[in-house]
């Protein structure tokens, strides 16, 4: 029996992206049985798109949510997919899109047929790519096998086991520990190459990179894997000054004793699990 998707995209602002996603969401070759999209506060036409959607396809629904209008990664995102959980209806595999992305027709299709030939795997994606020079690259923010915010599935009884997404900066990194820490499995297929119209971060706020510090903290790297970890993102984003706020990021969380994201056993797998990636690269 195929597996049924739940689709949920938070958007704001997104009226000059967001008919370019549904409709390639919509043309694939797999169908989706669900798409959520929440209207997160928008003050451009992302309404009047939806509404016209939603008036064409039974599967498309829409939700308004009333929120910050600054792009700040983290929680806000991640409080707007978290108000369309409910809405899910007998979904198997669960999706959390960014609004601003094109995929390819056979995307659900791989996807569909990854989660069915392997049982033991939690999360599921391709990768993004972006426009530069007339043709289109993959981006190259991240490690290759890290599973992009923009584009998560989860296999519905690990999205529970990870007890859903963390309402902070970070989220698309935790769930993936934590996915693991449980013995589920995560893959990134290489051969999806989804179209990211948006540059990551291209309109977040400066605010942003002193969390991505905080956020080091929070799931209890400590200071030497935090400094380690804040030198290959400056060095991967080419930018010195953020590794002096990734820095200064950690250490005022540390100060303010902010919240940890994971608790003391999975903090410790962590740990383990980072050096250990680290002692393999050399």
């Amino acid at each position: 029996m195929k597996k049924r998707f739940g689709i949920i995209i938070p958007a704001h602002n997104e009226g000059n992206f967001l008919s370019q996603t549904l409709d390639s969401l919509l043309g694939q070759s797999f169908p989706p049985h669900q798409i959520i999209v929440i209207d997160d506060n928008s003050t451009d036409n992302t309404q009047e798109i939806l509404s016209a959607y939603c008036a064409r396809y039974s599967n498309v629904q829409k939700l308004y949510r009333s929120s910050s209008e600054y792009r700040l990664p983290g929680a806000k995102i991640v409080q707007a997919f978290n108000s369309a959980l409910p809405l899910l209806s007998e979904v198997e595999i669960i999706c959390k899109f960014d609004a601003d992305l094109i995929f390819p027709a056979n995307y659900l299709a791989t996807l569909e047929q990854h989660y069915t030939e392997n049982s033991k795997l939690g999360m599921c994606g391709g990768v993004c790519s972006i426009e530069k020079e007339g043709g289109w690259i993959v981006e190259n923010l991240t490690n290759k096998n890290h599973l992009r915010g923009a584009l998560k599935s989860y296999r519905k009884e690990c999205f529970e086991a990870i007890g859903g997404l963390r309402e902070a900066m970070g989220w698309d990194t935790v769930d993936e520990l934590l996915a693991q820490y449980h013995q589920w499995e995560v893959m990134v297929d290489k051969n999806l190459i989804v179209k990211h119209l948006r540059p990551t971060a291209s309109a977040y706020n400066k605010q942003a990179q002193y969390l991505q510090g905080g956020m080091f903290y929070r799931l209890r790297y400590g200071e030497v894997l935090s400094f380690l970890a804040s030198a290959k993102l400056a060095y991967r984003k080419k930018s010195f000054s953020l590794l002096r706020d990734y820095i200064k990021g950690y250490f005022k969380a540390k100060k303010e004793k902010q919240s940890f994201l994971v608790n003391e056993n999975e903090g410790k797998w962590i740990r383990k699990y980072r050096w250990k990636a680290i002692r393999r690269k050399f």
